[in-house]
């Protein structure tokens, strides 16, 4: 699996800023609908449902928020950059400047794993955090995301 594979273009985006992680929950559903046609409500209670369990906030900045909804056939991803950082109650207490949003069908166990592994994986590098963050074009955020195949789950 790839990152290509999971996440395309208009599955970007850069916000200047999200008041709460509640809004950053809703800028995702927003996201998902417009770039995979996902029913943004669904998509903001899965979400919502899934942080209720424990934050997915992995830390240095980054979120990794998830959920499994009924109606897709794979794996789709969503990335946002925020200009300034929102607390998502990370494990180390950091604030989040780099959400990477995976939605898996219901029934998806090991392709939703190995999905989960591979962006956690991947923006655990922190080169590629730091180029993420020194970008605020899409299409150049999507080029770095993708380029880099070395980033594949097994």
């Amino acid at each position: 699996m790839k990152l290509s594979q999971i996440l395309k273009p208009e599955a970007i985006k850069v916000i200047a800023s999200a008041s709460s992680k509640k809004r950053l929950l809703h800028d995702i559903g927003e996201l998902a609908q417009s770039a995979h046609g996902l029913d943004q409500n669904r998509v903001v209670e899965a979400l919502q449902e899934r942080e209720s369990l424990g934050p997915t906030g992995v830390g240095h900045g980054v979120a990794l928020p998830h959920a499994r909804l009924s109606g897709i056939d794979k794996v789709q991803g969503a990335f946002i950059v925020l200009e300034r950082p929102v607390d998502f109650n990370s494990i180390d207490r950091l604030p989040v400047d780099l959400i990477f949003a995976l939605f898996a069908p219901e029934e998806a166990g090991v392709e939703h794993l190995k999905a989960l592994a591979l962006v956690s994986r991947s923006l655990r590098d922190v080169a590629l955090c730091k180029k993420l963050r020194a970008n605020q074009d899409a299409a150049t955020l999507y080029a770095i995301l993708t380029s880099d195949q070395n980033m594949q789950a097994a």
